[in-house]
């Protein structure tokens, strides 16, 4: 159930992660205490990342969510991201967030495979959807900017 208002609105991935459980994550996240949310946010993408034999929907949700955090923390975030704050967009917490550790990038990554695997609720149920296309193409936008995609090679290196 949806403990505070709409927060992703005017976020462009706003398919991928307006949802009650997200927006739940938000909240909590408000809620806790400031040391307390870069573990929050671990904890959410170790539990999808570790690859358990059926991805449930409110996990997937939540790790959705907790990767979009990371990916508005990384450099290359790009404006569409959703950013925590009151100076952010509106999506994501309210609460600034602290400085989110590198190492949560694989970690992220890790989740977002895991959500977009065969073995995922969320994601069987995006397939049916009309909107899944959309959907999946916000989880591969924020895939990208965790690992970039490698630009096509324009000149050969080695002649075989």
């Amino acid at each position: 159930m949806r403990k505070g208002p709409r927060r992703f609105e005017s976020c462009p991935l706003r398919n991928t992660i307006d949802n009650d459980t997200a927006a739940d994550f938000a909240v909590d996240l408000d809620e806790a205490a400031a040391a307390e949310r870069v573990p929050m946010i671990r904890r959410v993408l170790e539990r999808a990342a570790a690859g358990a034999e059926f991805l449930e929907i409110p996990d997937a949700e939540r790790a959705v969510a907790a990767a979009a955090l990371v990916v508005a923390q990384h450099p290359a975030g790009g404006p569409e991201r959703p950013a925590g704050g009151p100076s952010g967009s509106g999506s994501g917490p309210s609460e600034p967030l602290p400085p989110l550790p590198a190492e949560l990038r694989t970690l992220a990554l890790a989740a977002l495979d895991q959500v977009a695997g065969g073995l995922c609720g969320l994601a069987v149920v995006w397939d049916e959807a009309v909107d899944g296309p959309k959907w999946h193409r916000g989880i591969v936008r924020l895939r990208d900017v965790l690992d970039p995609p490698l630009p096509p090679q324009r000149e050969v290196l080695f002649a075989l």
